[in-house]
């Protein structure tokens, strides 16, 4: 057993936690939930040791080992695959070594009845003994096959570790842990930068795991299916469910509600016995029933309604120059790692204001012609950009690129160029970082206010073209959302790497498809390109190499053009409302500013020194009450119209 016993943890003068506890299990499938910086990673790295509470204690069960799966995995530059997951016997290759160690110094040594010769054979022999029982002649046969089973071939085992994509290296952590066998796992966003193939793999690992597991993940269907208890961190305090996570968001609406009601009736009971006191306190004949009623209040245990937080991020692209027709066109593009070739042969062209999706398996190279885009590796081929084009990049390792040892407000004021800088607080307030925030080391941050702090970056220059490599990572729920609107509303041109469909879906309308080396493009969104190919994941087109009939193939293409050029006027025709409405708010907006300036205006008679201030209020008023109309009209039609494109 695990037992988080009254932890209490401070930053400064503010409580991140507040004497929490509980205990964890054998069998135990916890779900720790919360928003980004409540504190999940935190209560990971106590649990595992990594951090020290300011009051309280973590204890566990003599004997028991956590393994943990921390958010950014650091491996050592030039270590191949197998020596990386050889680390997790590092305890049996030292038994070996004392052992070779213990043998070379007997085979030196004349003194064979001399207590410390004979001391030394003792500890062979103890030696020996813990090394079979650790299972020390099979480890290199273990580390082989379990590497195996998770997808990696023979041929990648003298592979740098570094080499490897996010779920990749992901997959080599676990593979630690699966040698190791602890008796608790503790994973911090396990399905972050993971393919539905990889992610399927570790539902069935967790599934048939017979320890304790604590998880941290934003993946619903994910929680769902491995957990049966949900921990909530809200606002320093903890909040225990003993289910799974969509029973958990049904029974936390309840108990809100009912918690509202009983509050509710408790203050309408307070206020009148209050009244009844206050009514007959000076009348004697009421002296029994008012002392009655004071004690009764005395005595009762006050509710409180439990704080939501209710803080969600404010995210609005600004506006860029307009760029050329054709944004980006590859011609013939070819990457290669070693001998190990990634892209052969890529030719796509992305035109202005499309969204597109970059789907495949991890490792097809999706983010290395990101990072080809941006400009940060050498390629073969040709790539060019188009006319005014401005770039800003979102990369998946964030703590690679980012100074852990600057501040928020440092890393966002040396990237500010000009003016912009003056609004750089103000710009950090929209990502939720404030007041003391802002002075937070990088190093401290979770992995949700990294990603938020690297988008409050982008938002210092007016970029036409974003590439974003999975941008959702590390986000909450409400951010992602939040995210999804904002570059819905976005005017520029949109690449996202991402295996998230929900976010996908409606934000994208082109997919290309990474497979084999290779790039095909695909009109439509997501969910038009999973039907077409009749998998259920995205990641399933790789198990699926199905051959068409050309002439088949000729009328799926013809097809696909024709919903293509109707969705291109759905959407111009969408775009055209949206700006008019657009206009219209801002218009609304100036007229009411002025309307209150003359409200403030009329409200002194000195100020006014005719009849034309009135005509000019009413004439004002009536133009804001026409564009508040027309506002109501267009925003009817755009609703009426985006109904019809679904």
């Amino acid at each position: 057993m695990i037992s988080v016993d009254s932890i209490t943890i401070r930053f400064g003068a503010f409580v991140l936690f507040d004497r929490i506890g509980f205990q964890v299990n054998p069998g135990d499938r916890i779900g720790l939930v919360g928003r980004n910086g409540a504190g999940k990673t935190t209560i990971l790295n106590l649990i595992a040791g990594l951090q020290d509470p300011d009051e309280g204690r973590v204890v566990k069960s003599t004997g028991k080992t956590v393994g943990y799966l921390p958010q950014q995995m650091r491996h050592s530059k030039g270590k191949t695959l197998y020596r990386e997951t050889l680390e997790a016997f590092s305890h049996v290759i030292a038994l070996k070594k004392r052992i070779d160690s213990i043998t070379a110094e007997l085979g030196e040594r004349t003194d064979y009845e001399s207590a410390a010769y004979l001391s030394l054979i003792q500890e062979l022999s103890n030696t020996n003994e813990q090394f079979e029982l650790e299972g020390g002649h099979t480890i290199h046969a273990d580390v082989e096959q379990t590497l195996t089973g998770l997808g990696f071939e023979k041929k990648d085992m003298d592979r740098p570790v570094h080499e490897f994509s996010g779920g990749w290296r992901m997959r080599v952590e676990l593979a630690k842990i699966l040698l190791r066998r602890p008796d608790y796992i503790l994973l911090d966003e396990p399905t972050n930068h993971l393919d539905i193939e990889s992610i399927q793999w570790l539902e069935g690992f967790l599934s048939n795991y017979q320890g304790g597991i604590l998880i941290i993940s934003h993946d619903r269907v994910f929680l769902d299916r491995i957990t049966n208890r949900t921990i909530e961190i809200s606002l320093g305090k903890l909040y225990d469910y003993r289910v799974a996570y969509s029973r958990y968001v049904q029974l936390k609406e309840e108990r809100i509600t009912y918690q509202n009601a009983a509050y509710e009736n408790q203050q309408k009971l307070i206020q009148d016995t209050e009244d009844f006191i206050n009514r007959f306190r000076y009348k004697a004949t009421k002296a029994v029933q008012v002392q009655s009623r004071v004690k009764q209040l005395e005595k009762l245990e006050r509710l409180e309604v439990e704080k939501e937080d209710t803080l969600v991020m404010n995210l609005k692209f600004p506006p860029a120059k307009r760029s050329g027709t054709i944004v980006v066109e590859a011609t013939d593009i070819e990457k290669s790692f070693g001998d190990h070739q990634v892209l052969d042969g890529v030719n796509l062209v992305i035109e202005r204001g499309e969204k597109v999706a970059f789907v495949g398996r991890n490792g097809e190279g999706k983010t290395t012609l990101s990072r080809m885009l941006v400009g940060e590796l050498d390629f073969g081929g040709k790539l060019k950009m188009g006319h005014n084009v401005e770039l800003g990049y979102f990369a998946q390792n964030q703590d690679e690129i980012m100074d852990g040892n600057l501040t928020v407000l440092e890393t966002v004021d040396f990237a500010a160029v000009g003016d912009i800088r003056t609004r750089t607080r103000d710009i950090l307030g929209a990502f939720l970082f404030r007041g003391e925030d802002v002075d937070k080391k990088v190093k401290v941050l979770s992995g949700g206010e990294r990603s938020r702090l690297a988008m409050a970056r982008m938002l210092l220059q007016p970029f036409n073209l974003l590439i974003l490599d999975e941008p959702t990572n590390h986000l909450d729920m409400r951010s992602k959302d939040i995210l999804k609107n904002a570059l819905l509303a976005f005017d520029g041109t949109l690449i996202v790497v991402s295996h998230d469909r929900a976010f996908l879906d409606g934000l994208v309308d082109k997919v290309f498809e990474f497979r084999h080396r290779k790039v095909r493009e695909h009109l439509g969104g997501i969910y038009e390109f999973l039907q077409r190919r009749n998998i259920a994941s995205i990641q399933e087109i790789e198990r699926k190499d199905s051959t068409v009939a050309p002439a088949v193939v000729k009328q799926e293409k013809s097809r696909n053009k024709i919903e293509y050029a109707e969705r291109k006027v759905f959407e111009k025709k969408i775009r055209k409302i949206s700006n008019r409405i657009n206009s219209l708010e801002n218009e609304i907006e100036q007229m009411e500013a002025e309307m209150t300036r003359m409200d403030e205006l009329l409200i002194n008679p000195d100020n006014i020194t005719g009849m034309q201030v009135y005509e000019d209020y009413e004439q004002l008023k009536r133009k804001h009450d026409e564009k508040l109309a027309q506002w109501e009209k267009q925003t009817i039609l755009l609703e009426q119209v985006s109904e019809k494109r679904k």
